[in-house]
């Protein structure tokens, strides 16, 4: 059985047209990628680093000035074949998200009506998709809630009577509920203390183990990567610079840029000083040549310059786009 989600190719550029100009922001550039089924896939990087408009492309819930412009999204659930997301007639979209796919998004008021009750979020994103009578839909989301340590008070609330952790988990059983295939997961733990942060992510772990789906969650967090996920891919200036099983990539970064990422984590004990990567993230209106990132890669080369490295894999399951490490070169 083939991967649940199989990225090919992917391009999604802002585009703008100014007195006959067209202008372009390559926040996705040409990005392959598969999450397996029954897996944890992190996807990592700074800010603008395109990671969250990668994940939306993926979910199709993009709009102007936001378009696909090459690759292919394809999804395979139950086994039953791979489809194209943006082949898909708007009906199918629509029984599709929620009940095979769905989206935790970043902040909980990006979901929550903050005008009616929790009650009414349940019956607006999932009612159609379970088949169920209206009382026996409402037992079921109770018994959801009371696996996640939510009261079944919680569906008379308001969100602004809930505190930010409790609308979290809200959300996340919101978007559980249908028991789906596929989640994506964006920065679930923002905003969140350490305490709470600890909790929702337990939660998600146990979820997807008992459910047995795929996630693919986005945060920037190394530490949280460490501790959730089974894979992960580093996007750096709109493209997927490294992909490896995640201990994997810990112990043993190819990419320059990987390196600094897991350098920068404090240690027990280590009082070291952690110096920042010098320059800034390029214009994605206007990508140096080359490799992006070779500006501020201490490793870089000519070749660097002018040619966009290739992702290869150079170790079982670990695949790395950077002309150094092709060479041998350790960061």
């Amino acid at each position: 059985m083939g991967p649940v989600l199989a990225v090919d190719g992917l391009k999604a550029y802002y585009q703008t047209r100014f007195f006959g100009t067209l202008r372009e922001v390559r926040a996705v550039d040409d990005i392959t990628l598969e999450v397996r089924r029954d897996e944890i896939y992190g996807l990592a990087g700074e800010s603008s680093s395109g990671k969250s408009t990668l994940i939306k492309t993926i979910a199709r819930a993009i709009r102007p000035p936001l378009n696909v412009v090459a690759g292919s999204v394809r999804f395979d659930f139950g086994g039953q074949g791979a489809h194209d997301i943006y082949a898909l007639p708007a009906g199918e979209l629509a029984a599709t998200r929620w009940r095979h796919l769905s989206y935790i998004m970043q902040g909980s008021m990006n979901v929550l009506n903050p005008v009616r009750r929790i009650r009414h979020s349940f019956v607006d994103f999932a009612y159609r998709h379970m088949a169920l009578p209206m009382p026996a839909f409402l037992r079921r989301v109770e018994e959801h809630l009371a696996h996640l340590s939510l009261q079944p008070a919680v569906l008379d609330s308001y969100p602004h009577e809930l505190s930010g952790g409790m609308r979290q988990r809200v959300t996340i059983a919101l978007a559980t509920v249908c028991r789906p295939e596929f989640i994506i997961a964006d920065e679930p733990t923002t905003a969140l203390d350490v305490v709470v942060q600890k909790g929702v992510l337990g939660m998600i772990r146990r979820l997807q183990r008992e459910m047995g789906s795929s996630v693919l969650f986005v945060t920037h967090d190394m530490a949280v990567h460490a501790n959730l996920t089974d894979r992960l891919g580093i996007m750096y200036a709109g493209r997927l610079v490294e992909e490896a099983p995640t201990r994997d990539l810990f112990r043993r970064p190819l990419h320059p840029y990987t390196a600094h990422l897991i350098r920068s984590l404090p240690r027990i004990g280590d009082d070291a000083p952690r110096h920042g990567l010098e320059g800034k993230p390029p214009s994605l209106a206007a990508p140096p040549p080359g490799c992006r990132f070779h500006p501020r890669c201490p490793l870089a080369m000519e070749v660097c310059r002018q040619e966009v490295p290739a992702m290869r894999e150079l170790a079982p399951g670990h695949r790395v786009a950077c002309h150094a490490a092709e060479q041998g070169m350790l960061p």
